[in-house]
């Protein structure tokens, strides 16, 4: 997307299998769209935010970590993408919003989740963080490019349809909170890096094991292996 603002009239540009895969569901099912089936598109913004089945491949969440557990805010891109954000906390209340909303207001339309001020540079969230996390300084990786996710969002349209979605969170007490949740479990660097607390990871690992065939389905006969742990997301 670049530097420039997209609205829920932009035209799609994904640039991930996982980006297509969320064009093409919403393209089919607007389409079924009747007097009976009426549904609604929430384009959240990338989510952050403690929960009990916490992610660590998601911006914010992935940078206090490294803060916290290294005293480096690890930047993997050069710091220049533009990345919408927005609290989990926050989604649930657009979903909220969405089911108490008249019919007529939400029947088959697409809202951008978020806030415009939540638009930051990769770089700025990491200033954020080296603020909030003590004594960590920013380090870019050796081979750190641009990365091509890099987009911002308007969010204008879920406001102003919508007056009781109204979000409480932004990035500096985002990283608080995450900073403190940190230090109640004193999280380690091989906890959030390791395959249990990343999707890719997880799968890769049960599919090592033999607990996933190639279809990605359970197995009903497991091999005999170590016993592995439920995944956390």
């Amino acid at each position: 997307g670049g530097d420039d603002w997209l609205t829920e009239e932009s035209s799609f540009n994904p640039v991930t299998p996982y980006g297509i895969s969320k064009v093409r569901v919403e393209q089919d099912v607007t389409q079924l769209a009747d007097d009976n089936f009426s549904p609604t598109f929430l384009r959240n913004a990338t989510a952050y935010g403690v929960s009990p089945r916490l992610r660590f491949d998601l911006v914010l969440n992935n940078l206090v970590a490294w803060a916290f557990t290294t005293g480096q805010v690890y930047i993997k891109s050069d710091g220049t993408p533009w990345r919408p954000i927005v609290h989990i906390e926050d989604i649930s209340q657009a979903f909220i919003a969405v089911l108490e909303a008249p019919r007529e207001v939400v029947h088959n339309q697409a809202f951008n989740v978020g806030r415009n001020e939540d638009n930051y540079r990769i770089r700025e969230l990491a200033e954020i963080v080296k603020e909030t996390v003590p004594g960590c300084e920013i380090e870019y990786a050796k081979d750190a490019g641009p990365d091509k996710r890099c987009y911002r969002v308007d969010c204008s349209r879920i406001i102003q349809t919508l007056p009781e979605f109204k979000p409480q969170w932004n990035a500096r007490r985002g990283a608080q909170e995450l900073y403190q949740a940190y230090q109640t479990v004193g999280l380690t660097l091989e906890e959030f890096e390791g395959p249990r607390y990343q999707r890719i990871a997880h799968i890769k690992q049960l599919l090592s094991t033999g607990r996933l065939d190639q279809t990605l389905r359970w197995r009903t006969q497991l091999p005999t292996s170590p016993k592995i742990q439920p995944m956390s997301v």
